[in-house]
């Protein structure tokens, strides 16, 4: 069994190819992904991987904030990448199109991060979600939309269509469900920092425990997103107590009824705030 996911809640992916950014991914984040799939073109992947395994001095990162994405199972990338990893000490992967439990026995011996983003990655995605080694699930919105046939991921208004937010909420359920963590998908409108905190606030009203970042300005928002305000605290922490001093299942607070899925929201208020 894989010990929790507790990375985040900013995610800065970076490409493997490029590591004189590996240390300030580092710097303004809370976990860097490495990038070994979509970020890197073809004909870099193997300079990419050579620089995973030798980083630069001033550029070595710490495997306790490191994650890598790796290849699609199938592929002969995933090969060259599982044998360099090897050879590296990072211990979190990223596993791009994840579409089946089966996959993860390729990824023994590491935590996962399943990155399901096509049709049967979605449709798969609690079987995935219970696999052992897997600590957590992400969702990809425009690979989605890819896999469907699809043109985009959002509408004009820049809200989600349909098919992209149900396919968030199965990630969402499948992996709360096996217990494990749930991580969004990245704000690709990158200027629109605005839009990013929508989109993060309701990412943590939602549960997701971390989201993903393409570049170092939107760290900022997530970070605030996900940072309870000190009322916000002050509240959950009276809240609390007077649960503690009622010493019932249900009782009243401020003309309220207070039960427990509020006492739990409130408890998650607390450890956002590192209480």
């Amino acid at each position: 069994m894989s010990s929790p996911f507790t990375m985040g809640p900013a995610l800065l992916f970076c490409p493997a190819d490029r590591p004189e950014r590996f240390g300030k991914a580092a710097d303004r984040s809370d976990a860097v992904i490495l990038d070994l799939e979509d970020a890197v073109a073809p004909a870099d992947k193997t300079g990419a991987r050579h620089w995973i395994v030798r980083q630069p001095d001033g550029e070595r990162l710490d495997p306790a904030r490191t994650i890598v994405r790796v290849n699609p199972v199938g592929t002969p990338e995933f090969e060259a990448d599982l044998e360099a990893l090897a050879a590296t000490p990072y211990r979190t992967v990223m596993l791009a199109k994840a579409e089946s439990a089966g996959q993860l026995a390729a990824l023994a011996g590491y935590q996962v991060i399943a990155l399901c983003e096509t049709a049967a990655g979605i449709v798969n995605a609690a079987a995935i979600a219970a696999q052992p080694n897997v600590v957590g699930l992400m969702w990809g919105a425009e690979d989605l939309l890819a896999s469907l046939g699809g043109l985009s991921s959002r509408n004009d208004d820049g809200g989600y269509r349909a098919v992209a937010l149900h396919s968030r909420s199965a990630v969402l359920l499948a992996a709360k469900a096996a217990g494990k963590e749930a991580i969004d998908s990245v704000y690709v409108n990158i200027p629109d920092l605005d839009g990013l905190g929508v989109e993060s606030r309701d990412a943590v009203a939602s549960g997701f425990g971390a989201k993903a970042c393409i570049h170092p300005n939107q760290v900022a928002v997530v970070r605030e997103a996900y940072a309870p305000a000190p009322e916000a605290v002050e509240a959950a922490t009276e809240l609390l107590d007077a649960a503690a001093a009622a010493s019932t299942g249900v009782f009243q607070f401020k003309g309220k009824m207070i039960d427990g899925p509020i006492l739990k929201h409130a408890e998650a208020t607390l450890r956002r705030a590192g209480r």
